[in-house]
């Protein structure tokens, strides 16, 4: 399904007209016209709107492939967002380190990249991701794999706008970035987790 058909089936969906979308969408009626009939295409910024208008992912929004059904439904997240759920999360994620992919379906991958390690395996798989789902941090918590027989707690660290996460199996740490107390509380709560300094030297 090509973009065109995806937007006229969402708008049909949530029972939008044209002219409702348009004004969501700060645009006129005939633009929304010209996306249907594969006229024209929305930029960036409109397909940020439209995502978070039909609560989708740019991705299932721009891969022919990717199927519109069984996605999260979103109908709040609207031009009338409030502050605290605006902005893309954006971060890297190690593959190896989740124990359900399911989780990719809500990110867009912008780049894979090999890292060689000393450890086994050899290779770990690093993704680095955008995603403007909302509950991405308890999405993420749910499917990191931690487990304590064998030592392993992986985490993942992401940042939306100023706030930086660091995600764990079940527990969900984020600090505003440049408030040195707020980092250092997540910090003392990482090393708790049997994390080393040393890995946390992500950025920010």
């Amino acid at each position: 399904m090509k973009l065109s058909e995806k937007i006229q089936y969402l708008r049909n969906k949530d029972g939008m007209s044209q002219e409702m979308l348009a004004e969501k969408c700060s645009v006129s009626r005939q633009s929304i016209s010209k996306w249907e009939m594969d006229i024209s295409l929305p930029d960036t910024e409109k397909l940020l709107k439209l995502s978070y208008i039909f609560g989708v992912t740019i991705d299932v929004l721009l891969k022919d492939e990717l199927a519109v059904d069984g996605v999260k439904d979103n109908k709040s997240c609207s031009t009338s967002l409030s502050t605290e759920n605006e902005g893309i999360y954006e971060g890297v994620l190690i593959k190896e380190s989740i124990d359900n992919e399911d989780i990719l379906d809500y990110i867009s991958v912008n780049k894979v990249e090999l890292w060689k390690t000393k450890n086994n395996p050899r290779y770990w798989t690093a993704i680095t991701f955008s995603s403007n789902v909302v509950d991405l941090p308890e999405r993420f918590s749910k499917v990191i794999i931690s487990d304590e027989s064998k030592g392993v707690n992986w985490f993942v660290d992401f940042k939306k706008n100023n706030v930086k996460y660091i995600i764990f199996r079940g527990l969900i740490l984020k600090y505003t970035v440049g408030n040195i107390d707020e980092k250092n509380n997540v910090i003392e709560k990482c090393r708790n987790q049997g994390i080393p300094d040393y890995q946390m030297n992500w950025s920010e």
